[in-house]
Parts: structure tokens; sequence; C-alpha cells
């Protein structure tokens, strides 16, 4: 029988510590835990409804999810992960059961499993209970948190890119988003001026009647946007006697930021490292649909 992703989550960190150091791959892991559980042939080729990702493999990849998220491992590059100290440390309790329950000790797993959405309650998708709640409803929380885990992981592999592949990947986001009219014209619009805080400018129409300015910070997680950078930012779009802005930024806006953007009086849209891999996600940017599920009525 294949073990649940809980059941793997103890012997995935026994293999990460054994590693000392180095980072190891998520393959060689999975198949180490089936050659640890004894795992046949058929086990470890059962594969989802969708048939096309294995059993194993899915529970292995959401206990290295979980992990991660908890920061009991830390992911250095796609499909690669090192054993953090806290890895370590939770290893060396040798009774412990490290399980969901055992993540729950950590602020940023809370933050992970209990996500508020917009106008509704914060719901704990990663241990909902099935029992208690509608069918429909256990769908879409779990719907929910594989795209919160989806992400997380497409913001954290933004953040990690070259300043080229950033700015094309903001072109091909703004073109699926109706901007620019063609890929070739946005990417001219949206060309490396460095123009006195502008980094860039792409039609909003087709014929460029239009245009939209626009600013991008590739920060890391907690470096975030302050009002002077607002400022800075206005001052800039002034000169060039624009009327509408976009600053994007892979980390967060401080409070001071978003009221300096509203006092002013320019339209700047802000979009946060959050809201960035939300679009991301809706316009199939650095992601693909895996699997389409109808629900019949």
């Amino acid at each position: 029988m294949i073990p649940n992703y809980q059941e793997f989550m103890r012997p995935f960190l026994e293999i990460a510590y054994a590693a000392k150091g180095q980072e190891v791959k998520l393959r060689d892991v999975i198949n180490e835990l089936a050659d640890k559980f004894n795992l046949s042939e058929n086990e470890r080729e059962e594969t989802l409804p969708s048939g096309k990702q294995s059993i194993l493999d899915n529970r292995v990849g959401w206990a290295r999810t979980y992990l991660s998220k908890a920061g009991l491992l830390e992911v250095t590059r796609r499909a690669h992960f090192i054993i953090t100290d806290r890895g370590i440390t939770a290893l060396k309790d040798k009774e412990a059961a490290i399980d969901k329950k055992y993540l729950k000790q950590f602020d940023e797993f809370i933050a992970f499993t209990e996500q508020k959405s917009e106008g509704s309650e914060t719901i704990e998708t990663a241990s909902i209970d099935t029992e208690e709640i509608t069918p429909d409803e256990a769908l879409r929380a779990a719907y929910k948190t594989i795209n919160n885990s989806l992400a997380q992981d497409i913001l954290e592999r933004t953040r990690k890119v070259t300043p080229a592949f950033f700015e094309d990947l903001l072109i091909e986001l703004l073109v699926a988003m109706g901007y620019g009219g063609t890929g070739e014209g946005a990417a001219h619009a949206l060309g490396k001026s460095g123009d006195n805080g502008i980094d860039g400018v792409i039609d909003q129409d087709p014929l460029g009647v239009d245009q939209i300015y626009i600013q991008a910070k590739r920060y890391a997680q907690g470096n975030n946007v302050g009002s002077g950078d607002i400022r800075d930012f206005f001052g800039a779009l002034n000169l060039k006697k624009a009327q509408k802005g976009i600053f994007i930024t892979t980390s967060d806006f401080t409070s001071s930021a978003t009221q300096t953007a509203k006092d002013l009086g320019m339209r700047i849209v802000l979009i946060n490292g959050k809201e960035l891999a939300k679009l991301m996600l809706r316009y199939n940017i650095g992601s693909r649909d895996e699997q389409v599920l109808h629900l019949k009525k």
C-alpha cells in the first residue's frame, strides 16, 4: 500500500539530512522512498484518475510542499532542495510525529494553510475535514489549496530570475491581459528605457493611442516598496505627462506607500507579489492547465 503524504514527511527529511548539506533532487527522493517502503512496480506506476501523474509522485510532492512551507526544507531550484536547521531540529525529536499537526506550530505554515480570499472567511484548506462539509465545498477547498501552493512557488521562482527574464515575463503577462495588441509591439513598447524612474511603457490599445507607464521591482520578500518609490514614480509620470501607471513588485508595499498612491492625483495601480502570482495563474503565465474537471448538473 502506498503511504499517505504525511507518512512520507519524516523519511523525506531523513533522506535530505543524509545529504549533509548538499541539495537533493526530488526524483531521487521519490525513488529512495519507494525502495524504503518496498513498493511494488504496480504501486510505483499507479496513477491518479487523470493518468498524468503517479500517486507516489503526487503524495511525495505534497509532503515536500508542506515541509517547505513550514520551513523544514528550502527549495534551492526547481525540484531541488536542502534540509534547514528547523528540519534538522525536527528530526532530533525521535518521538515527534512529523505531520500536518506538527507543522502547525510554525507561523509560515499557518500563513500558508489559512489564506483569506477577498469577501470570504478564512478557510484552512490544507486540513479541512471532508466529513463536515459538502462535496462541493471539499472540491473548492482542494482547488484553493493547490492554487495557493502553486502561486507561492511561482512567486518564489520569479524573485530569482534574471532582470531580462523578468521583463519578458511581464511583457507576456500584459499581452495576455489584452495590452499592446501584439507580442512584438508590446515587447518594443516595454523596452529597456530606464528613463527617469520609468522601467517601461506599453500601449493600452493596438494603435498606441493610449499608453501606460510601468515601474517594476524584483524585490525579495520583506524588502517592501516605500512611499519614496511611489513619489519618484509619480514624478516620472508627470515628466511624461502620463495619466496612469502600474507599479509592480515581487514583494509588497508599505502602508505609507499604499496611502501615498491613493493621495496622489493620478491613477497609479499597485500590484504586489501575491497579486502578481494570481495574475500569472489566471492568464497561464508560468503555469498550464493540467486537468479540467467538469461539474455536471
